[in-house]
């Protein structure tokens, strides 16, 4: 892992700090946090430019034939991107050369050049907004000096000069410095590598050996992707593994400025960036009918679904044959749908998913609610491997407690009717710099005894090096409960039920609810705890209910002895004393 870190090394952030440093040609004009709506964009039309360089006159060429000819379409960008060996071309008779060579004509003369793209580049170009930003540069007098800039040696982001997966690694820099720029917000659209690395070591885990001999084919796909960083370093993890190794990537995300740069990152990296879909994945599924090897995803928890509420409640009712067949959950929080969607999306006997959560997927909603349901679902189906609790303060933009589901839909026959929890919440490595809420950090050490944990499967605490991890499994029955409702029969004198048609009265307002586990007799329960307290109890059968739930943190509970009254009292009285003495100070015998 640590490797795998400083692939960002010293040069590619030396080249990342260049570029960013253009941004102080848009002082004033643009806020800080708004000068990646311009570096990112050009980055990306600079590389492409780059890129396209040694094939432009015959892509020119080319198009002029074709538009002679009247083809148009498919047929015509099929045969400009392989003249332009590339998965996209520039018509225009422009590069940033000729742009800054002609400083009077730049304005038109660059939207002319924009315009020459191929559709696939004018979608990034749109979704950025980049034409606003254009105009704001023009009327701020910055656009000739930025393309310069671009043009200029630090800026040389040739295929020559700059392999692919590096050009991706500098262009995640300048993610990252535009995310933190953002401060708080930074973790909306970007989740940092080292539980990125976790996850993926999660989801490989039970295939690496194989992986290793043989390589692999995989799908991947991510439902809320940001800026594809997860779908980027699952890859990257792969093909460590095996050289062989190939991953063809999918994924959808909402904002459309994010998207861009997911798309345009593919683009970079020469990976599927046809498969990069922009829309909202709950009320617009780009995937529907898709089943993958692999979902690694960090949804927006804490985000009501009213906005897709119409959408979501028509799509439940095509029970399973949708999405949402189990159950919705409470519309304040969305994250348990996309933790359905994902399910829906696992490839059968083989499919694993990786996903992120808040604690309340563990317990909210009461017996037979949407949210209890969906745990039931997942539970009941055997379909939850592991749930990892991950430290607090390990993400940008918030300190909560959260935790990874690992699901399948191809359980390892060691792990069948199990669910595997794992306290990881100490495991960590404090920061030497906090950047928003993240304080904390996973290295190598915390994400080799957490997968230590994991594969060990066993009711088990792991130590080194000062980190912990504890291990519990447990029988998925475990976790179901049924909530019965209690009655009280109404009582003649002699304290026998009251019957009407040989079924007893309740007694009005005397009714209470006993929370019974899935592995114990209701009856017998009732008898042992109830009866003995309220003899005309009964329970009516009818009103049971079924719930789920993860009581992660009770499982875990720790209990510390409280410190002796007497200490307690010799403490007071130290600090009484102390007082004392500090009063004297102050004002003397008086």
């Amino acid at each position: 892992m640590n490797e795998m870190q400083k692939q960002t090394n010293a040069n590619i952030q030396a080249k990342a700090n260049l570029i960013w440093e253009i941004a102080t040609h848009l002082v004033g004009l643009f806020k800080p946090h708004q000068y990646g709506k311009v570096i990112l964009p050009m980055t990306v039309l600079k590389r492409f430019d780059d890129a396209l360089k040694s094939t432009k006159a015959a892509v020119v060429e080319m198009a002029k034939k074709l538009d002679a000819q009247h083809v148009e379409g498919a047929a015509r960008d099929g045969i400009l991107c392989r003249v332009a060996q590339y998965d996209f071309y520039n018509t225009s008779n422009y590069d940033f050369a000729k742009l800054i060579a002609d400083p009077d004509n730049v304005e038109s003369n660059f939207d002319a050049y924009l315009q020459g793209f191929s559709s696939n580049i004018k979608d990034i170009i749109e979704n950025f907004d980049f034409a606003n930003t254009v105009k704001l540069m023009v009327k701020g007098g910055v656009l000739f000096v930025t393309l310069q800039e671009f043009n200029s040696a630090k800026a040389d982001m040739s295929p020559e000069k700059i392999t692919s997966a590096d050009m991706g690694y500098i262009f995640e820099e300048l993610i990252r410095k535009f995310s933190e720029s953002y401060d708080e917000q930074a973790g909306a659209h970007f989740t940092s590598r080292d539980i990125i690395y976790l996850m993926t070591e999660l989801l490989v885990a039970p295939e690496k050996a194989e992986i290793m001999e043989e390589g692999c084919t995989k799908t991947a796909y991510d439902m809320a992707m940001g800026t594809s960083q997860m779908l980027g370093c699952l890859t990257e993890r792969l093909q460590a593994i095996s050289e062989d190794a190939a991953l063809t990537c999918f994924g959808q995300e909402f904002n459309p400025e994010t998207y861009a740069i997911a798309k345009a990152d593919m683009l970079i990296k020469g990976g599927n960036a046809s498969g990069m879909k922009y829309g909202d994945t709950l009320s617009d599924d780009a995937f529907t009918g898709y089943e993958f090897d692999y979902i690694i995803s960090n949804p927006p928890f804490g985000i009501d679904w009213k906005r897709e509420k119409t959408q979501v409640e028509a799509e439940a009712k095509k029970g399973f044959d949708g999405r949402f067949g189990p159950g919705l959950p409470a519309i304040s929080d969305g994250q348990m749908l996309f933790m359905l969607n994902g399910v829906k999306k696992l490839k059968p006997g083989s499919g694993r998913m990786a996903i992120i959560q808040n604690g309340s997927s563990l317990f909210t909603g009461d017996a037979g609610s949407g949210a209890s349901e969906i745990r039931r679902y997942v539970i009941e189906g055997d379909l939850v491997e592991a749930i990892i609790q991950l430290p607090t303060d390990l993400f940008y933009n918030t300190g909560i407690s959260t935790y990874i589901w690992v699901l399948t839909k191809g359980k390892a026959m060691h792990r069948s009717g199990k669910v595997q929890l794992i306290d990881a919440s100490k495991c960590f490595v404090k920061r030497r710099k906090n950047i928003g809420s993240k304080r904390v950090d996973l290295d190598d050490a915390c994400i080799e005894l957490i997968i230590q944990a994991y594969e060990g499967f066993a009711n088990k605490t792991y130590e080194e090096n000062g980190l912990t991890v504890e291990s519990k499994v447990f029988d998925k029955e475990f976790f179901g409960f049924t909530k019965v409702t209690v009655e009280t029969a109404q009582a003649d004198e002699n304290g026998k039920p009251i019957l009407k048609k040989g079924k007893r009265q309740p007694v009005k307002g005397a009714s209470d609810t006993e929370i019974i586990p899935l592995s114990e007799d209701i009856d017998a329960y009732i008898k042992k705890n109830v009866l003995p307290y309220n003899p005309l109890a009964y329970i009516d059968p009818a009103k049971d209910k079924t719930g789920y739930e993860v009581p992660f943190t009770r499982l875990f509970y720790k209990f510390t002895q409280p410190t002796p009254s007497a200490e307690i009292f010799e403490e007071i009285k130290a600090l009484e004393d102390e007082e004392t003495i500090l009063m004297k100070e102050l004002f003397g015998n008086a």
